[in-house]
C-alpha cells in the first residue's frame, strides 16, 4: 500500500537536500512501480483534475489526472518539478524561448513520452505543454519545489505562442472541462 505521509515526509525531507529532485526522483520511482498501490490510496482516474495531496510554500504535491486526448498549451512553473506516471500516458512537448524575442515566443525544442513508472525531472527553467494522446484517463504525482497554487509564471497560447501571465483558474477549469 502507498503510504501517502510518508511519501510527503520524504518529499518534504527532500526540499532540504543539496539535489532536492534527485531524492524526489527516487521516492517518486518508489511511489509510481506500483500502480495498484497508488490506485488504492489514491482512487482510480476516472475524472479530470488536479487533486491536493500536499501544498506548502517549498512543496507541492499533486494527483494529476489527464482526460482522454486532453491538452495544456506550453507554460513554465518557475521551479524544479518531477513527475511520476502510474496508469495511461502523459506527452511532454519542450520548448525553448525565440532568442531576441521581445513578444517572448518560443520554439519546439524536444518531447519526452512518459508511461506507468515512468519518471522525470523538470528543471526550473523548462517550458513544456502535456498531451494525454490515449482514450484513457491518465494518472500522475507532480510534485513541484514550490506552492504550485502561488507561484507567478507564464503560458504560451497554442497559436501565436506569445508569453502572458498564466492563468491557474482557467487552467484548472481545462481539468473540468475535459470530462
Amino acid at each position: 500500500m502507498m503510504d501517502i505521509d510518508q511519501f510527503i515526509m520524504d518529499c518534504t525531507a527532500a526540499v532540504n537536500d543539496s539535489v532536492p529532485t534527485k531524492a524526489v526522483r527516487e521516492a517518486l520511482a518508489y511511489v509510481v512501480s506500483d500502480e495498484r498501490a497508488v490506485i488504492k490510496a489514491l482512487g482510480a482516474p476516472m475524472q479530470g483534475g488536479v487533486k491536493k495531496i500536499h501544498v506548502s510554500d517549498d512543496l507541492t504535491i499533486v494527483n494529476v489526472i489527464w482526460a482522454p486526448g486532453m491538452k495544456i498549451m506550453p507554460h513554465n512553473h518557475n521551479m524544479w518539478a518531477v513527475i511520476g506516471v502510474y496508469r495511461g500516458q502523459e506527452d511532454n512537448v519542450f520548448w525553448r524561448r525565440l532568442k531576441d524575442d521581445d513578444k517572448g515566443q518560443i520554439e519546439e525544442a524536444g518531447a519526452k513520452s512518459l508511461g506507468p513508472r515512468d519518471v522525470l525531472v523538470l528543471g526550473k527553467d523548462i517550458i513544456h505543454s502535456v498531451t494525454n494522446p490515449t482514450s484513457e484517463f491518465t494518472g500522475a504525482i507532480h510534485v513541484y519545489g514550490g506552492n504550485f497554487f502561488e507561484k507567478h509564471r507564464s503560458e504560451w497560447d497554442s497559436s501565436e505562442l506569445e508569453e502572458k501571465p498564466y492563468d491557474i483558474d482557467k487552467n484548472m477549469k481545462l481539468f473540468e472541462a475535459e470530462n
